[in-house]
């Protein structure tokens, strides 16, 4: 890890502060990855129910129009539960832009 030089320059209490905000803020974020996976885990399961309803074989038969309405309705709950599974995706982190240096090269 690298440190930062403002770091250094801050006195025992402006660390503990510190230290303290960062843990909240861990905390905070592990309970948001916890409810985001609750809720992915709940809608794969729902996934799969759903994909299972339309591809399994049944005993009883279906009129045409029966079965091209249920395929209908689950192809549409399927596509609205991939939907909301991509919104709760993290958005990606973007790389820091490294700056030029600002001194020319060195001769050779």
């Amino acid at each position: 890890m690298t440190s930062h030089p403002y770091l250094d320059q801050l006195n025992p209490e402006e660390l503990r502060a510190l230290a303290a905000q960062l843990i909240q803020r861990v905390e905070t974020m592990d309970k948001q990855i916890t409810h985001h996976k609750s809720v992915n885990e709940k809608l794969a399961h729902e996934i799969a129910l759903l994909k299972r309803f339309k591809f399994a074989k049944r005993s009883e038969q279906l009129s045409p129009n029966q079965a091209s309405l249920l395929d209908a309705l689950i192809d549409t709950d399927i596509a609205a539960i991939e939907a909301e599974l991509e919104a709760l995706q993290p958005a990606p982190v973007e790389a820091k832009v490294r700056q030029q240096p600002k001194r020319a090269p060195l001769p050779p």
